[in-house]
């Protein structure tokens, strides 16, 4: 090793000791070894015990300018929207607006209008080059599709998102069709994220069968390693409560049914859509709310067959009469 490699990372490893330093100082009071706090509207960090001023004038890296509501803050911002997985580009190229107007709201002339229709066109063509991006696109826009029928949060499509790119990445979608993948991206995320959607609620909103769904998720589990829990029915009762509009009291006796069939061992091998639904119904007759079989199955999209079936088995591992 030459001299001078030796003296650089002398000197790095110098600068590193030094910015250790003077940020440990920084988080220490000087004056009586106090915890030090950061008054970012003043910016000055002072001492919590003593009140000793450490630093003063500290550089405020926000914005320039103040703005006092949402609109005036878009308007003022000069970046665009942070970058997402939900857009087949993820958001950086450019978007054409659909509004014939200019800058100043007026509306455009005839010939300008079919000018920007021309350049809507052609923009189009520009964002979606090859089959991979038409492809994306198009199981982008089934996933947030879906999603927004069923309630999901922004987070559980990113994660659909990106188990649909992985899928794409690793050539698993040759013999399947777009919807089946993204459908199955979909229910392996709202599992993942620790609110699920059963398979008869994800077939309502999607384009493919139940069978062709179920054969999916579980190739693209198992291609891509997915590691997803199996669903708890207590991830359900809040949802089905919810739509039900029953009390607090009803969703905490719930809970209990389910935790003492738990207990008891009467999950295994038990859907836990419909070990959620019968929990609902038995702990709303225990509660005094009227709620009947058939609201609840549709609520739930279980048969009040299975409802009765479980109900009796949550009642008899509680040891009250079925």
């Amino acid at each position: 090793m030459s001299e001078s490699t030796v003296r650089s990372n002398t000197s790095e490893r110098t600068r590193e000791q030094r910015t250790e330093e003077e940020s440990e100082r920084t988080d220490v009071c000087p004056e009586c070894g106090g915890q030090v706090s950061t008054d970012a509207e003043h910016g000055e960090t002072v001492c919590r015990d003593c009140g000793l001023v450490v630093e003063e004038d500290s550089i405020d890296h926000g914005p320039e300018w103040r703005a006092f509501d949402s609109a005036e803050r878009d308007q003022k911002s000069r970046v665009g929207a942070p970058t997402t997985n939900m857009m087949h580009d993820k958001g950086l190229s450019t978007n054409i607006g659909w509004q014939n107007k200019d800058a100043y709201g007026r509306s455009l002339s005839s010939e300008q209008r079919q000018k920007m229709q021309r350049l809507r066109t052609w923009n189009e063509r520009f964002r979606t080059r090859d089959s991979k991006e038409r492809n994306l696109k198009q199981a982008l826009g089934e996933i947030d599709r879906m999603a927004s029928a069923l309630g999901l949060p922004q987070s559980v499509r990113e994660t659909a998102s990106v188990i649909y790119r992985r899928a794409l990445d690793g050539d698993l979608l040759p013999g399947r069709s777009i919807e089946g993948v993204s459908t199955a991206a979909l229910y392996a995320s709202a599992r993942m994220a620790g609110n699920p959607r059963s398979l008869d609620e994800m077939a309502v909103v999607s384009r493919v069968d139940k069978m062709e769904l179920t054969r999916t998720y579980r190739y693209i589990v198992r291609e891509l390693n997915l590691e997803v829990q199996p669903a708890d029915p207590e991830q359900y009762l809040p949802r089905f409560v919810s739509d039900l509009d029953l009390s607090d009291e009803t969703e905490r006796q719930a809970r209990e049914l389910v935790d003492r069939a738990r207990e008891a061992g009467l999950l295994s091998g038990k859907s836990p859509v419909g070990i959620a639904a019968a929990a609902v119904y038995a702990a709303a007759l225990l509660t005094n709310e009227k709620v009947t079989q058939s609201a609840v199955g549709e609520v739930a999209s279980v048969s009040e067959v299975t409802i009765r079936n479980r109900y009796k088995e949550l009642l008899e591992a509680d040891g009250l009469p079925a």
